[in-house]
C-alpha cells in the first residue's frame, strides 16, 4: 500500500488558507515543548494556536507538571505572527491505563500505542468541538519514532465522528525534527528520551543498560 503524502496535503491546505485571506483557529494537541517547537514556529504564521497539554499516558505526576511547565514557558518566550494560547486538559492516568489494559507488554509503537494516540485525539477533538475550533491536530507527527501514517488516520476517523476538520500533517518533513532539535537548544527546553508513559520509560532504560 503507497504511503500517503501529507505533507503535501497540509501543503495544499494552507494554500487554500492563504488564498482565503482568514486566519483560522487551531486546536493543537501537543506531547511536550520539543516537539511543540517547530510546529509553533511553523504554523503560527497562518493559525490562531491554541496548544492543548493533554497528556494522561505521562506516569509520574512530578514528570507531567514539568513538562507541562516547559510547555507554557516556550509558549510564552516564542515570537510568533498570529495568537497563541495554552489550555491544560485534564490530568487522569486513570484513562491511560484503561484503555492500554492487556497490552502493557507490547513494544513500542505497537497496539498500545495506538490506544494512546486515540485518545489524546478523541480529546482533543471533543475540545475543538465544544471550543468551535476550525481545525483540530498533534505534533505528534514530528517525531521519526511515531507513525505519521497511522497518526492521521486516526485523526482522520475521529474527525468523521466529531465534525471536526482534522488538519493533516507529516511535521518531521521538511527538516522539522532537525529544527526542533535546534529550537529546543535554543530555549534550554527539557528534553526526555522517552514518550512519557511507564512502559517506554521501561523500555528506554532497558536499552540504556545494554549499550552499558
Amino acid at each position: 500500500m503507497n504511503k500517503i503524502n501529507y505533507q503535501k496535503i497540509l501543503d495544499e491546505e494552507i494554500e487554500k488558507i492563504k488564498k482565503a485571506g482568514a486566519t483560522p483557529t487551531l486546536l493543537l494537541h501537543s506531547c511536550c515543548a520539543p516537539c511543540s517547537s517547530y510546529v509553533i514556529e511553523y504554523l503560527s504564521d497562518y493559525f490562531n494556536i491554541t496548544v492543548f497539554y493533554y497528556n494522561p499516558n505521562i506516569s509520574l505526576e512530578k514528570e507531567y507538571r514539568y513538562r507541562a511547565s516547559e510547555q507554557k514557558r516556550l509558549i510564552e518566550s516564542m515570537p510568533v505572527k498570529n495568537k497563541v494560547s495554552f489550555l491544560e486538559g485534564e490530568y487522569k492516568p486513570a484513562d491511560f491505563f484503561a484503555v492500554c489494559k492487556g497490552l502493557e507488554a507490547c513494544p513500542e509503537g505497537g497496539e498500545r500505542c495506538e490506544k494512546c494516540f486515540r485518545l489524546r485525539l478523541e480529546e482533543t477533538a471533543k475540545q475543538a468541538k465544544a471550543g468551535g475550533f476550525d481545525y483540530f491536530s498533534t505534533t505528534l507527527t514530528i517525531s521519526p519514532l511515531k507513525n505519521a501514517q497511522l497518526i492521521n488516520k486516526i485523526g482522520e476517523d475521529i474527525s468523521l465522528e466529531n465534525g471536526v476538520k482534522f488538519l493533516f500533517s507529516d511535521f518531521k518533513k521538511k527538516n522539522g525534527y532537525k529544527r526542533s532539535i535546534i529550537l529546543s537548544k535554543e530555549y534550554s527546553l527539557y528534553r526526555q528520551n522517552y514518550c512519557g508513559c511507564i512502559y517506554s520509560k521501561r523500555e528506554s532504560e532497558l536499552k540504556n543498560s545494554s549499550v552499558q
